[in-house]
Parts: C-alpha cells; structure tokens; sequence
C-alpha cells in the first residue's frame, strides 16, 4: 500500500509539474535567456552595416534577409548581431556583423558570399539596394566594452518579433585622439548607464587593411561607436534623448571630434538579436 501511494504521488507531482510548465509557456511568460548564448562569446570584429534600400522596398529587404540568412552566418561561425530600420531614414536598412577575428572575417566571407546559399540569392537582394558600401569595420575596444550577443528571438513566446529601441552614437575622431576623447566621453556614457539604458557595446575603428576587399569598408575613420537598448520610445525621449543632446555641446567642445556626434535610432527587425528583453528589468 505504501508502495502505491509513493507511486500516485510521483505521478501526480509530475502532473503538476507539467500543468504548470504548460500553463507558463501557454501565458507566454517563458522568455529567452542569456544562458543560452553563454557558448556565443569574444566577437572581437564587427560589421556595422548600413545599406541604402529602393523606395518602398526596405520591408521586403528585411523580409529576405531575415528568412535566409542569419542562420547561415552562424553555422560559418559568425553572427547577425541585429538587424534594423533606421528611423529617420525610411532607405536605410543596417544590420550588425561580428566574427571572432579578422581571419575568420576574411574566411567566412569568402564561404558564404561564394557558397550557395548566397548565389541562389543574390540577385534578388542586389536588385533591392542602391548601395551597400556605408560600413564601418570595428573592434571591441576593450574585453569588457565587447558587443552583448542575445538569444535569437523566440518565435513561440515573442510572437511580436523584437521589440525595444537601439540607439547608435557615431563619433568621428581626429587621428591618435581616440583615447583622449573616451577619457572626457566616459563620464557622459556612465550618465546614460545611470538612466537605465543597457550599454550593449563600445567600438573603435580596426586599424589595418581590409581582408576582404570584395566587401568595401569606410576609411574615414577613426570612429567610436556607442551601443545602447531601450525599452520603448517613452525611455528613449525621456531618459537618453535630452542627456545625449545636452552632451553634443561638450563633446564637440573638447577639438578632438572631426564633425558633430551621430545619432542613429534603430528599429529592430522582427528577428533581430539585438532588443529589448524583458529579463533584468
């Protein structure tokens, strides 16, 4: 009898268990986790891609995109960070690009834009830009300043898609200056860190010839780009939007800037990485 009872109970507990693991995931509260992309680290080498897209066509470019290509790039060992629409210029499609190092760069490049996958669909893609030579290459500029890599968006419990703002702040630096415009920059990136935007990464220009070169980049540099992830519009104009405006003036004001601070407002695409998570809240 005891026996019997021990077992009705282990059954029901595993009932339970189940009921309410179905209960959560049924409400949707189950959310990605960055625990599982613990393995998706030290992305040293940086795409910041921002391609100029045909009149009224900027939705199917995402929708292309989107459908064939970020798995591709992650099975070849690099990864789609994010994926956007830029939001005061209704052209620009951007989307972020990171490798371990510049040999991979060069490597996994040459596989995918010679591979299959990307001569079944260039054409239709290629018809869709006017241009795509608006990159920056970058690098971490420190270990602890590397871009933040986030779940892929799940498609079960985040049935909206990515959601949230990301904001890029492009400095173009004077040569040799880079370090001496963090020092007076720093204290103004703490002060958006104090407002509850997530800090997702700190770049710098990467010094040295393009190993690719089939795939132009910008040799304007140098240029430091900051990274951050709001929760919604609400966060951005209220909390980041006047401390970045406040903060052009003395940035600009320190002579080691060739033009004014860049902001470019991003709109996630459905299946960008990069967004707002409701964890850490």
């Amino acid at each position: 009898m005891k026996t019997l009872l021990l077992t009705l109970a282990l059954i029901a507990g595993l009932f339970l268990s189940f009921g309410s693991e179905r209960a959560q995931t049924d409400q949707g509260s189950v959310t990605p986790s960055i625990a599982q992309v613990k393995h998706l680290k030290d992305f040293q080498v940086v795409e910041f891609r921002r391609y100029t897209i045909k009149e009224g066509e900027r939705a199917h470019f995402a929708q292309y995109f989107e459908s064939y290509f970020p798995e591709a790039f992650e099975q070849l060992g690099a990864i789609a960070v994010g994926t956007f629409f830029e939001r005061n210029d209704p052209s620009h499609f951007t989307w972020i690009r990171a490798f371990h190092t510049m040999d991979d760069r060069a490597k996994i490049n040459a596989e995918f834009y010679y591979g299959p996958l990307w001569r079944e669909h260039a054409s239709t893609l290629n018809k869709l830009m006017t241009d795509s030579d608006n990159v920056l290459l970058l690098k971490s500029l420190r270990p602890e300043h590397g871009l933040t890599i986030y779940p892929a968006v799940d498609p079960v419990t985040e049935t909206k898609g990515a959601q949230g703002v990301v904001v890029a702040q492009i400095f173009a630096v004077k040569e040799k200056s880079v370090d001496g415009f963090l020092q007076g920059a720093e204290p103004i990136f703490a002060s958006y860190r104090a407002a509850g935007v997530r800090e997702a990464g700190l770049l710098v220009s990467f010094e040295g010839s393009n190993n690719f070169p089939q795939l132009p980049v910008r040799t304007d540099g140098p240029h430091l780009l900051w990274l951050g992830i709001l929760r919604d519009d609400a966060d951005f104009e209220n909390r980041l939007k006047p401390l970045m405006d406040h903060a052009v003036e003395p940035l600009s004001g320190t002579g080691l800037l060739r033009t004014a601070p860049e902001l470019v407002v991003l709109d996630p695409t459905h299946r960008s990485r990069l967004r707002w998570l409701p964890e850490g809240d």
